[in-house]
């Protein structure tokens, strides 16, 4: 009987391991370590997928967020640049000066668009690249992997579950791959007009050719001239659809639409854009299911 209360004493007072408090800029990163992580973190997403994520406020909410944090996960490459850096300034969570406890997406893949000559008068430009890595299911993969290695660095006692989180969506990602390739073959070479060049890496991916931009210069909103111009090019050449983000505002591409009966594609964009996006599967799925069925 001694022995046995001693048992109860020891496990009542040994440690209770805490889930990892995880800090997701974006949606897409947020459900990225959920899949990797499981029930070995508890994961605060700051924006949400109809949100513009170059343009947030580092509100009191977000600051008490950050101060808790154990781990950063954001997209990188300046996405954030207008709001983060003042977020962690003014949480001073001192966990987070660890750089192994801060992970960008974009610094573990290679970039698009990196600009020859970084000149502002071109709009809202990225030194490093294009960060909307996250429309590119290839860079995906990579990203999950690196991720995995890097929270089984900082919580080590949770290696092996990191490791085989990894190898469960690892898989599950390549068979979603697989059944992605018929709506890749329909959209490979189709001719498109996008918002912003947040769709530059799924055009990659698919194999659709990006003819025109809604925006004048990445950032900046659509002028009449500037429509006048698209309107032009789409009269000049074969395209397939307008396609926005469900974030963006639709009104110009609506104008388009409405002057050249072309389809009017919101894609989601990120996870939880549109109904039924509540996983990076369920995202891709969507997206490419409202691509291909243009023509039907």
């Amino acid at each position: 009987m001694k022995n046995f209360s001693i048992l109860i004493l020891s496990l009542l007072l040994a440690p209770i391991a805490q889930a990892l408090d995880i800090f997701a800029c974006e949606p897409e990163w947020g459900a990225l370590a959920k899949e990797i992580a499981g029930d070995k973190a508890q994961i605060f997403v700051a924006t949400s997928a109809l949100q513009d994520v170059h343009q947030i406020e580092a509100r009191p909410s977000l600051i008490a967020k950050m101060r808790r944090a154990d781990f950063l996960i954001c997209s990188g490459a300046e996405l954030e640049i207008g709001w983060l850096p003042q977020l962690m300034q003014q949480a001073s969570n001192s966990k987070l000066n660890d750089n192994a406890r801060r992970f960008f997406a974009a610094e573990q893949v290679s970039l698009l668009d990196k600009p020859a000559l970084l000149d502002r008068s071109a709009g809202d430009l990225h030194a490093a690249g294009n960060p909307h890595v996250h429309q590119d299911p290839q860079r995906i993969a990579q990203i999950a992997e690196k991720l995995a290695q890097r929270l089984a660095q900082v919580d080590a006692a949770n290696r092996a579950h990191y490791q085989q989180r990894q190898h469960q969506f690892a898989q599950a990602w390549q068979q979603a791959m697989q059944s992605w390739q018929p709506a890749l073959q329909q959209l490979r070479s189709k001719d498109v007009v996008i918002g912003h060049d947040n769709l530059r890496y799924l055009a990659e991916w698919t194999g659709i050719r990006v003819v025109a931009r809604l925006e004048p210069k990445p950032g900046l909103p659509p002028t009449s001239a500037h429509l006048a111009d698209v309107l032009k090019v789409v009269q000049n050449n074969h395209v397939y659809a307008i396609v926005q983000a469900a974030y963006e505002d639709p009104k110009p591409g609506l104008w388009l639409a409405d002057r050249t009966q072309l389809p009017h594609v919101i894609v989601p964009y990120t996870v939880g854009g549109l109904d039924g996006t509540d996983t990076l599967i369920a995202m891709m799925d969507k997206t490419l299911a409202l691509l291909t069925a243009v023509n039907k």
